[in-house]
């Protein structure tokens, strides 16, 4: 019986561990500087993004150049982690150019919702 509980627990907790959120570096490097940008911006200030929109498109590289983790939909997340590149090079050079707070907001707010997107992904399947 003794055998049989330590065989049952060994089980539930090989399951637990596989079912884990892998660890992902780089996600979780871009998340920094997304939240640090983007939670300001919604109470009106830029100054965080424009100061840190190349440090985001640098993130958003590395990020998409990094090795997704076993489980998870490679296909899918790869292909949102383009459009989150592409994006943040957009953004960077809207910022570069010197474009409106408004534009900076819509564009932000759009790159918040790719995150997020990605990040409902960040699981195995």
């Amino acid at each position: 019986m003794k055998q049989i509980l330590i065989i049952i627990t060994l089980f539930i907790a090989n399951f637990s561990f596989a079912q884990a959120p892998a660890e992902w570096k780089e996600k979780d490097d871009f998340h920094k500087v997304m939240a640090s940008t983007f939670h300001p911006m919604e109470d009106g200030n830029f100054n965080p993004i424009k100061e840190k929109s190349q440090e985001m498109y640098d993130k958003a590289v590395a990020w998409q150049k990094s090795s997704i983790p076993v489980g998870y939909n490679k296909k899918k997340i790869s292909k949102i982690l383009k459009k989150l590149v592409k994006e943040t090079n957009d953004l960077n050079k809207e910022i570069k150019a010197g474009t409106t707070d408004t534009k900076i907001k819509e564009d932000l707010t759009e790159l918040h919702d790719i995150f997020h997107e990605i990040v409902g992904l960040c699981k195995h399947e």
